[in-house]
């Protein structure tokens, strides 16, 4: 399939993306209006409006793009295995039952968790077709040795990852060291195999939005499947003037090369009412695909248990307390 855009032939492609040739010019020829980019990003929490069954609706489809998250130094095998059971049963079957979609079968998009509970996780996901994803490469600073870095990724990958969360180096990006960049993410696409890679810019560390853009770029050319805002473990996550820029810059890549990039922020995001914002963006920036979890994720772990609150909300005309959540 081909289409014309700004009067130049490009082929739309249904495979993933490729490791491209490093093009700096959509680098350097990043600009980005900071004050613009804000105010844009102001209007999607006031602008639209999601109320009853429409707001029901779109709150089971952010479940389904959630990766719900574990990455805490007290995880156990036990807290995967109980995190695994809900991303089987993310809305409780009676709730399911009241809405009128009991013959309805909804997960979460993912499980994430790190290296040494992939085969835990992979063990409790068995025969539901949900992903595990592994976050790798010296997560959150992404400061180990690279052989190091390599390794973890095949080894996640071997235990049965299907899906790796790696993280950039920041340095390089606040260098400006493109073609160092561009080498370390080529590399860690090319370990991940078969598995589909996620690139965290922890943008909150790269200083200006204009570097967002250009880190964006660059990883999308050397393979990256989604990129993704954040680890949850920087001082400032996921916001929406991020975001906006990198799903621009997932929306200039696609125009230029053909190839669909997915986008998944993380960090910050734990209610409903924020998982509606970002979808919202999704729909206005990218188009209603962009909305699916082929391509596009929401790294949470609390926000799984506000959406079932305000799906109870509209089921009972009540919210539960929090104590009944089953990750509460």
């Amino acid at each position: 399939m081909t289409m014309t855009l700004d009067t130049k032939p490009v082929t739309i492609h249904s495979d993933r993306n490729p490791i491209l040739p490093l093009d700096l010019g959509p680098v350097e020829d990043t600009k980005v209006n900071r004050s613009a980019i804000e105010r844009r990003a102001a209007t999607i929490p006031t602008r639209r409006s999601v109320k009853k069954e429409w707001q029901a609706a779109w709150l089971l489809q952010a479940v389904q793009n959630i990766d719900l998250t574990t990455l805490s130094g007290d995880d156990t095998e036990g807290t995967v295995r109980r995190l695994c059971v809900k991303a089987r049963q993310p809305i409780r079957a009676d709730l399911l039952k009241d809405l009128g979609l009991a013959d309805k079968h909804f997960t979460t998009g993912a499980v994430c968790v790190y290296h040494g509970f992939v085969s835990t996780a992979v063990d409790a996901l068995q025969g539901t077709g949900i992903p595990v994803a592994a976050v790798s490469t010296g997560f959150p600073a992404g400061l180990n040795p690279f052989k190091q870095k390599i390794e973890e990724i095949e080894a996640s990958v071997k235990a049965g990852a299907s899906e790796i969360d790696i993280v950039i180096s920041r340095q390089l990006v606040l260098t400006q060291n493109w073609q160092a960049l561009y080498d370390e993410v080529k590399a860690f696409r090319e370990a991940c195999g078969p598995a589909h890679m996620k690139s965290i810019l922890a943008t909150g560390e790269l200083g200006t939005l204009k570097n967002v853009m250009r880190a964006s770029f660059i990883c999308m050319q050397a393979g990256a499947d989604f990129i993704k805002t954040s680890t949850g473990k920087e001082p400032t996550n996921a916001t929406l003037p991020v975001s906006l820029v990198m799903t621009r810059a997932i929306r200039a890549y696609y125009e230029s090369t053909g190839y669909k990039v997915g986008f998944k922020p993380a960090g910050g995001i734990r209610t409903a009412k924020q998982s509606l914002d970002w979808l919202i963006l999704m729909k206005e920036e990218l188009g209603e695909e962009w909305m699916r979890p082929n391509l596009f994720r929401i790294g949470a772990s609390a926000l799984l248990n506000d959406i079932e609150r305000q799906l109870e909300h509209f089921a009972y005309g009540r919210y539960a307390s929090m104590q009944y959540q089953t990750l509460g």
